[in-house]
């Protein structure tokens, strides 16, 4: 039976991953420093800030897993400065030297982003980057810190997650399914195509990932394949809701809400459209999946399967009614 220990087991992906390795008997220990999303899992959960070294080394000693999967992160967009995001950093600095001193660990996975370049910038190669936030710029130093780190008796493989989506998702997604929901989200002509990921599909490549031979030392990104067409995505959600197909608007109609969004957001009002969400949606962001995909081969689950399957969780959870 393996032993496998999550930071960060308390968030989306998370929360999905440890649920998936339960189901396969493993031992799992999620180390966060909240308590699960999902309560069925609070068993399974020690509390730890990842940047508290003594604490997280005591944790990880007494566990002593064969796999450690580092999720534990600031993900939000929101911070202005590398101390904001000194998790992303020192959190992974704090991982590498604990899992130096783990006889029992095979192989860590350290998770990453495909913010490491701006979206719509392919890089030619992993070792490539053009951050375009704070966020993305920690998630470059994450990586670095891991490939510039000595040989160690592990193998490590570094996972970039796509847009993920899915159970027990938060923002910005479970926002998209919002809007559709709620009918305010409307095809205005100029959308984009994306790679996404249903978390379902995730936790099984990760787990691919997991046992995979011939991958020390290597980046994948996380995610499904084809891209999505973002209104044909759209579309979908909203006829599995019940709620036939998306409106059409003109152009310029979404241009001026994404303005009106700026101006609510400086006055600390939240509101689902702006400027910068807008150009979200219009920029194109295919990812390469062909390295994942030779290991992992296809996902599991489809996309309509796990639309249905997303609002089903969300008629549980959040109480809508479909």
């Amino acid at each position: 039976m393996k032993k496998v220990l999550v930071t960060g087991g308390s968030g989306f992906i998370g929360t999905n991953l440890i649920a998936g390795l339960l189901e396969e008997k493993c031992e799992v220990l999620n180390v966060d420093k909240v308590a699960p999303r999902d309560e069925n899992q609070q068993p399974y959960w020690a509390q730890a800030d990842i940047l508290d070294y003594t604490k997280l080394e005591a944790i990880l000693k007494k566990f002593s897993p064969d796999v450690i999967v580092h999720l534990a992160a600031v993900t939000d967009l929101d911070g202005k400065t590398a101390e904001y995001y000194k998790a992303n950093t020192e959190g992974t600095t704090n991982i590498i030297k604990i899992a130096a001193t783990l006889p029992a660990v095979r192989r860590v996975l350290f998770t990453s982003s495909m913010y490491v370049c701006q979206p719509g910038y392919i890089p030619k190669d992993y070792d490539e980057y053009k951050p375009h936030t704070p966020y993305g710029q920690s998630k470059v130093d994450g990586e670095l810190l891991v490939k510039n780190s000595p040989k160690q008796h592990y193998d490590w493989v570094i996972i970039r997650p796509t847009s993920i989506w899915g159970p027990w998702f938060g923002i910005p997604y479970i926002d998209f399914f919002k809007v559709v929901y709620q009918g305010q989200y409307y095809d205005f002509g100029s959308t984009c195509t994306k790679t996404y990921g249903y978390v379902e599909n995730a936790v099984y490549q990760l787990k691919k990932l997991i046992e995979a031979t011939d991958v020390h030392g290597k980046t994948f990104y996380i995610g499904d394949q084809p891209p999505i067409p973002i209104a044909e995505w759209a579309n979908e959600i909203s006829k599995s809701m019940g709620k036939g197909a998306i409106k059409k608007i003109p152009y310029f109609a979404i241009k001026m809400a994404a303005l009106g969004g700026d101006i609510l957001t400086k006055l600390g009002i939240k509101f689902p459209m702006t400027s910068f969400r807008l150009a979200n949606m219009q920029t194109d962001n295919i990812l390469p999946l062909e390295p994942l995909y030779a290991i992992a081969g296809p996902v599991p689950v489809d996309r309509l399967t796990g639309v249905k399957k997303t609002i089903d969780w969300l008629r549980k959870y959040k109480g809508y009614k479909v």
